[in-house]
């Protein structure tokens, strides 16, 4: 395969992944994000695609966008110039960003961003550097699914979507080695005039998650207080069954 035809497949995959997760759920953390806090500068830490961005620029707020991921800032572009709004790109690494010397009242992390590094030591590591780029006083809002929705949620999960020709996708999800971990087994099938055939984009996506305590922990240990945690964006709160965690810790 070559190099462009390399390219080509990450950037239908990160098209197609983005259209993954339902719009109602980006509103959802908008709306958990202004319950927090008020317009401001504010960086989306694994911002993605940048649908969060758009809502929050939207309602006034000036937003930067960290990923690593090239293909997934150009998408967030896009959607940015499609709504009419402003956001800024930042290509890094969320594990290591000290480069970036702007300091922020707000940092959020949403959509799993945070379970996709492979370990504790990669999880501390960002949230260190988010207590360093954030003002005294300010707040880091974010979630991850718990490990209810690992071991019960996602234990032999099988999801096929054949209804639409033109997003055509198998996901199915096996519980990882390590405690707490997911591996997703990603399948796209995209028609290609060239071969008149349908040609697979596959991606596996580990994510891992720790228990509660752990969490709290390290938020403890990075230099944040007031640490609270609630379910369904906010609105409840969390039980056995939580599938997802609700963060908000402010920088001492």
């Amino acid at each position: 395969m070559t190099n462009d035809n390399l390219q080509e497949n990450y950037s239908t995959f990160a098209a197609k992944y983005d259209q993954l997760f339902d719009d109602e759920m980006y509103t959802a953390w908008a709306d958990f994000v202004a319950a927090q806090t008020h317009p401001s500068d504010l960086l989306d830490l694994g911002g993605g695609a940048g649908r969060l961005a758009v809502l929050l620029a939207q309602k006034g707020y000036q937003v930067d966008v960290l990923d690593l991921s090239t293909d997934m800032l150009s998408l967030a572009q896009q959607h940015a110039s499609t709504a009419g709004v402003e956001v800024n790109l930042l290509q890094a690494d969320m594990r290591e960003w000290s480069d970036w010397s702007k300091k922020y009242p707000t940092i959020v992390s949403f959509a799993d961003a945070l379970n996709y590094l492979p370990t504790l030591v990669d999880f501390r590591a960002a949230i260190r550097q988010v207590a360093d780029h954030l003002t005294p006083g300010g707040q880091f809002l974010f979630d991850v699914i718990t490990p209810h929705q690992v071991n019960v949620g996602y234990a032999d999960y099988y999801y096929n979507n054949d209804d639409d020709a033109d997003n055509i996708f198998m996901w199915t999800s096996y519980l990882g080695e390590a405690a707490n971990s997911v591996d997703h087994d990603l399948k796209f099938f995209v028609y290609d005039d060239t071969i008149d055939g349908f040609k697979v984009i596959r991606e596996i996506h580990h994510e891992q998650t720790y228990p509660l305590a752990t969490y709290q922990q390290e938020l403890r240990d990075a230099g944040f207080t007031d640490i609270s945690v609630s379910a369904d964006f906010g609105q409840s709160a969390i039980q056995e069954t939580t599938d997802r965690w609700f963060f908000k810790a402010v920088k001492a």
